[in-house]
C-alpha cells in the first residue's frame, strides 16, 4: 500500500537513490573489467566493420527498449542500423534481414522465447549474429558468432528482479560499440552534422558565414571620402546599426556603429563637415566567408562585438553578420 507523503523519510529516499547508483556503477565496472579479458568486443566491432550490410538490433521487453536506443546511436554515428522487434520479426519482419547484415540480439537471460524462435531463420539467412546477454551458457549466447557478456553482480531493484543495473550495462556496452565503430570509421563532426541536419548540432557544424551573412549588395557601405552625414543616412537605411568603410579595392578598412554615434554625440563632437574616414574605427574584425557560423559567434562573444565582416580570399568584402542573424539562424 502506498504511503502518504507525510510518512516519507527524505533521508531514506536519498539513501535508496545512492544505493541504486552505486549498484549500477558496480555493474558497469564489472562489464568494463571483462572488456579487456577476452577478444569478444574486438571481434564484435570487426564483424560489424567488415559487414557489407546493416546492423539489425532486436530484443523484447526492456531489452527491446534498450535495443532501440542502441540502434539509434549506431545509425547517428556512422553505422547504418535499425531496430526490429523480435516478436514482429517472427511475423514477417525477418524479411528485412539479408545475408550481408549483422544481427545484434539482446536478452539478459539469453533465453527469450521470441529471440530463440527466430534464431534458426537468422542462421539460415547467413547473417552474422552477435548476442548481448548476462549468461554465457544460455541458448542465445551459445548460438551467436560473438557473445558480449553484460552480467552484473545484482540489479538495483531491492528485490533483485526489475531490470535496472543490467539494462544500464547493456546500454553502456552499446554506446561503447558505437564509439569504437565511430573512431574506426573516422566518423567526424562534419559527418555527424550531416546525420543531424535539422538539429542544433547540425546548424553549428554545417552553417558557414556565407550561409547566414547579409551579402555585399545588402551591406551599408561608404568610402573614406563619403560625407559623414551621408554615411549616417546609409546606416539608417542599412538596418544593421553600422556602416562599413571600404577602400578603392572594396576591402573593409573601417567600421562605424550606432554605439559609436552615441559616444560621438556624448562628446559633443562637431561632425557636420566630417568625412566618414575621420570617424570610422580602423581595422574592423573580419573572418573568411567560409568560416563556421559557430566560430563567428564565439569570435563575437569573445571580442564583445555585435557585427563581424565576412571577406573573400582576396580580402574584399563578401558580406556582414549581425548577432541577430546568428540568433535567427539558431546558431546561438
Amino acid at each position: 500500500m502506498a504511503e502518504s507523503s507525510a510518512s516519507i523519510d527524505p533521508e531514506h529516499l536519498i539513501a535508496r537513490g545512492e544505493t541504486t547508483l552505486a549498484i549500477e556503477i558496480a555493474g558497469l565496472e564489472a562489464v568494463k573489467a571483462r572488456l579487456r579479458g577476452d577478444q569478444s568486443f574486438v571481434r564484435a566491432v570487426t564483424v560489424i566493420l567488415e559487414a557489407k550490410g546493416r546492423v539489425i538490433v532486436t530484443g523484447v521487453g526492456k531489452s527491446g527498449h534498450i535495443g532501440r536506443k542502441i540502434a539509434a546511436t549506431l545509425a547517428s554515428t556512422g553505422t547504418p542500423a535499425y531496430f526490429v522487434h523480435a516478436a514482429e520479426a517472427a511475423h514477417g519482419d525477418l524479411g528485412m534481414i539479408t545475408p550481408e547484415d549483422v544481427v545484434i540480439a539482446i536478452s539478459y537471460s539469453g533465453q527469450s522465447d521470441e529471440l530463440l524462435t527466430i534464431l534458426p531463420a537468422i542462421k539460415r539467412f547467413g547473417a552474422h549474429l552477435i548476442a548481448i546477454t548476462g549468461r554465457a551458457h544460455s541458448p542465445l549466447a551459445q548460438a551467436a558468432e560473438v557473445h558480449l557478456d553484460v552480467s552484473v553482480p545484482q540489479e538495483a531493484c531491492p528485490h533483485n528482479i526489475a531490470p535496472t543495473a543490467s539494462t544500464t550495462a547493456t546500454l553502456a556496452l552499446g554506446d561503447a560499440l558505437a564509439m569504437a565503430l565511430l573512431e574506426a570509421r573516422g566518423f567526424g563532426p562534419d559527418d555527424f552534422a550531416r546525420t543531424h541536419p535539422a538539429g542544433a548540432l547540425g546548424r553549428r557544424l554545417l552553417l558557414r558565414l556565407s550561409d547566414v551573412m547579409r551579402p555585399r549588395a545588402r551591406c551599408p557601405v561608404a568610402t573614406t571620402q563619403t560625407p559623414f552625414t551621408e554615411a549616417l543616412l546609409t546606416m539608417t537605411q542599412g538596418g544593421m546599426g553600422m556602416v562599413i568603410e571600404v577602400d578603392e579595392h572594396d576591402r573593409p578598412i573601417g567600421i562605424f556603429t550606432d554605439g559609436d554615434l552615441r559616444r560621438l554625440l556624448e562628446r559633443g563632437t562637431d561632425w557636420r563637415h566630417a568625412r566618414f574616414g575621420d570617424v570610422a574605427h580602423p581595422a574592423p574584425k573580419t573572418l573568411p566567408a567560409t568560416a563556421l557560423a559557430a566560430e563567428a559567434a564565439h569570435f563575437m562573444e569573445t571580442h564583445r562585438i555585435n557585427h563581424i565582416l565576412a571577406v573573400h580570399a582576396d580580402g574584399t568584402l563578401a558580406g556582414a553578420v549581425h548577432m541577430h542573424d546568428l540568433m535567427h539562424a539558431k546558431v546561438i
